[in-house]
């Protein structure tokens, strides 16, 4: 996959150094920012040629050939969205920004048209009783629950396969059966599912230690069987692999807003007061990339929860990562959360 932070440059940069971003990265376009991380415009071999041909010298700024308004898109826009754009413009490439305008990434034509394969095995969580949920728990398991026509773990099934993911399991517990008979083996899906039954409820992470011996080498993506989200999985190998560790979790920003004024003090001294402050927390977003030396260890014989197997390496001086989620994501964990799915799908955004 490619680097996207490769190719950028500052706007007063000389056209010299876009030409040697060219040649070196080959991926035929720069992409110009200041000093916000905010797309300025973007360069193409024909943009210096148009340079060269009005005389503009090598070391002219590189804003005096760049095209001011280039084609985007939304970092939280599907590949199906980002392509009809791409397709609708003949582009080869497309900077992606983030609610605040600021550059986050860049999609390729090659990337979205090729069919990417990943052996990675990928573990889904399905066993839950869902007694938030009830009663619509009462009669279906909460991943068969259907968010428009679609069961929930069905949705999360099928993002990964368009990823190019085909190796699934699936633990079971509560109304096993029902979960069994709706996915079969893949071959619905044109993939593989295989099952660990949990026979005693074991906790977000005790059922890795029901998985086959002989699971592949290659790090694991572990996933809630009861969340929407359009996290790019691809991206989250690349991340979990540049920057090491044993295991990567997921996490999402939550705010807190406390409804008072906040009061500080030495003994009896005031010395600041803060009007409802808002207080900022990264929470566990259910998704996990974990290495094989990892979920090997997991006995899968006693109740252990994923914070509780993650602490236990971090204390142990492992290194532990986190992934943060800035696209959507949603965890139906309660009746309002799953009627608030049901309008998110009505609308198109998932």
């Amino acid at each position: 996959m490619h680097n996207w932070r490769n190719v950028l440059i500052g706007s007063e940069e000389p056209i010299s150094r876009a030409i040697e971003i060219l040649d070196k990265e080959a991926q035929r376009i720069v992409l110009v920012i200041n000093n916000k991380n905010q797309l300025l415009g973007t360069v193409t071999d024909g943009d210096i040629r148009r340079g060269l041909i009005n005389r503009l010298g090598m070391d002219e700024p590189v804003r005096e050939i760049m095209y001011k308004a280039p084609r985007t898109a939304s970092v939280d826009d599907d590949r199906e969205t980002i392509l009809e754009i791409m397709t609708a413009s003949d582009l080869l490439h497309v900077p992606l920004l983030d609610k605040d305008g600021c550059l986050v990434g860049m999609e390729t034509i090659q990337h979205l048209t090729s069919k990417a394969c990943h052996d990675n095995p990928v573990f889904l969580m399905a066993g839950g009783f869902g007694k938030r949920l009830r009663p619509l728990t009462l009669d279906t398991p909460k991943p068969l629950l259907k968010v428009g026509n679609t069961p929930i773990l069905q949705t999360i099934l099928e993002s990964f396969i368009k990823s190019g993911f085909h190796n699934f399991y699936i633990s079971t517990h509560y109304k096993a059966d029902m979960v069994r008979d709706h996915f079969g083996n893949g071959d619905n899906w044109g993939v593989k599912i295989e099952y660990v039954h949990e026979n005693e409820p074991l906790g977000t992470a005790g059922a890795l230690g029901l998985l086959p011996d002989d699971l592949s080498d290659k790090p694991l993506i572990m996933m809630n069987g009861d969340l929407l989200t359009k996290v790019n999985f691809e991206d989250l190998l690349v991340y979990h692999e540049r920057f090491g560790g044993i295991a990567t979790m997921c996490v999402r920003e939550y705010d807190f807003q406390v409804p008072y004024g906040v009061v500080t003090a030495d003994e009896y001294r005031v010395i600041d007061i803060v009007e409802k402050p808002i207080h900022k927390f990264f929470v566990n977003a259910g998704i996990y990339v974990i290495n094989p030396e990892l979920y090997s260890d997991v006995s899968g014989s006693k109740f252990l929860d994923m914070p509780d197997l993650l602490q236990n390496q971090i204390t142990r001086s492992k290194q532990v990562n986190m992934f943060p989620v800035h696209e959507y994501w949603l965890d139906i964990g309660r009746t309002e959360d799953f009627e608030l799915a049901q309008i998110t799908i009505s609308k198109g955004q998932v």
